[in-house]
C-alpha cells in the first residue's frame, strides 16, 4: 500500500469514528453504559477498546512495549472519550506524516500483549487499526439498535469516498 492510500485510509477511520461518536452523543448517561452482552459490555466500553487499542499500536511503533488497556471507568461521558481519541489521532497521523512514502514499508518488531514476538511492516498494522475500527464500529452500531437509538450516519467506506469526491467537486 503506497502512502496516500495510507493517508486515505487515516481520513476514513477518523471521518466514521467522528459520525460514531456524533451518534453516541445522543445517549443517556445510563444508555452509555448499559451492559448489551456484548464483546465488551457497553458502548462506552467498546469505545474506550477502540482507543486503548489505538494507543497500543502508537506505543509499539514508537518502540515502546505494550501498555494495558485504559479503564472504561475512566472515561464517564463521550466528550471524555473524543478528547482523548483526538490527541489520539494527532499521534497516528504524526506517526504515519514522519514515516513519509519512504517507510510505510518499514518492518516493525514488537510483543503481543501475551509476549509474543511479532514483525509487519508498518503499512499491515495500520490497515489492521483501520479494520478494527470498522468492526467495532459496526457493534456500535448494533448496540444503538438494542437501545432503540438510531445509528451513526453511514460509515461505510464507498460513502466516505461519495462526500469526498462531491466535495471536491462542489
Amino acid at each position: 500500500m503506497d502512502f496516500q492510500g495510507l493517508k486515505t485510509l487515516v481520513d476514513y477511520h477518523y471521518w466514521a469514528r467522528d459520525r460514531l461518536l456524533e451518534a453516541v452523543d445522543r445517549l443517556s448517561p445510563e444508555e452509555f453504559t448499559k451492559d448489551l452482552g456484548n464483546s465488551f459490555p457497553s458502548i462506552r466500553d467498546t469505545l474506550v477498546h477502540l482507543y486503548g487499542a489505538e494507543c497500543i499500536w502508537c506505543a509499539r511503533w514508537e518502540g515502546s512495549p505494550p501498555q494495558t488497556m485504559p479503564d472504561p471507568g475512566g472515561f464517564p461521558d463521550v466528550a471524555t472519550i473524543r478528547r482523548a481519541c483526538a490527541d489520539q489521532e494527532q499521534k497516528v497521523r504524526g506517526l504515519l506524516d514522519a514515516l513519509g512514502a519512504q517507510d510505510v514499508g518499514k518492518l516493525i518488531e514488537y510483543r503481543t500483549m501475551n509476549g509474543e514476538p511479532q514483525a509487519q511492516p508498518f503499512w499491515q498494522m495500520l490497515q489492521h487499526l483501520v479494520n478494527h475500527g470498522s468492526y467495532h464500529r459496526g457493534q456500535v452500531t448494533t448496540m444503538l439498535r438494542q437501545l432503540g437509538q438510531r445509528p451513526a450516519k453511514a460509515m461505510d467506506l464507498i460513502a466516505f469516498y461519495r462526500e469526498r469526491n462531491a466535495a471536491a467537486i462542489g
